[in-house]
């Protein structure tokens, strides 16, 4: 006779306990799955405002118009009393048959698109596609004067958009002035 100490556990007992346990640890993966997936947002979100701050600031370092003086600020375009020429037609912004290292105005942006694995490099047309993978960003420019108060060709909005790997999308947005 066995006692209550020697007794072990039935095939039947063994398979429906890992039966249950293989139910808890699938409904627990459910559950923090989709956790796993947001916790590299906030990295994408750094990496993204990084990437658009220094698109920003390479854009701004970029003279107003095509047609202003570069050596100084002394002719602005638009300014009729001193023989200027007019400011670039919204229209016609986009590159002047440049290419993006060789950009010289804040329209020569518009319409710029690039990805991490394309043609995403820095100011010294370094390749950035192992640091930016899968991420793209894209700028507009656009007259906006009359947003803050003033004559519509003063000022020039610029609006840069970075798409992060996860689909997020970041803008980030400057005014640059014609004075």
């Amino acid at each position: 006779m066995l006692s209550l100490s020697q007794r072990g556990v039935t095939l039947i007992e063994l398979v429906i306990g890992i039966t249950v346990l293989a139910v808890a640890l699938t409904l627990i993966t459910a559950v923090l799955s989709p956790l796993f997936v947001r916790s590299t947002d906030p990295w994408h979100q750094v990496r993204a405002s990084e990437l658009g701050h220094s698109l920003m600031n390479e854009i701004l370092a970029r003279s107003f118009d095509e047609q202003s003086d570069r050596s100084g600020g002394l002719l602005r375009c638009d300014e009729v009393t001193l023989g200027a020429e007019p400011c670039t037609a919204e229209a016609n912004f986009g590159p002047d048959g440049e290419t993006r290292l060789w950009f010289n105005d804040v329209d020569d942006f518009d319409g710029f698109g690039a990805s991490g694995s394309d043609i995403l490099t820095n100011i010294l047309a370094l390749e950035l596609d192992d640091v930016y993978r899968n991420y793209r960003a894209e700028v507009s420019v656009r007259y906006a004067g009359t947003e803050l108060g003033l004559p519509q060709r003063s000022v020039k909005r610029i609006e840069v958009v970075i798409t992060t790997p996860a689909n997020s999308a970041i803008a980030f947005s400057a005014y640059k002035g014609n004075w």
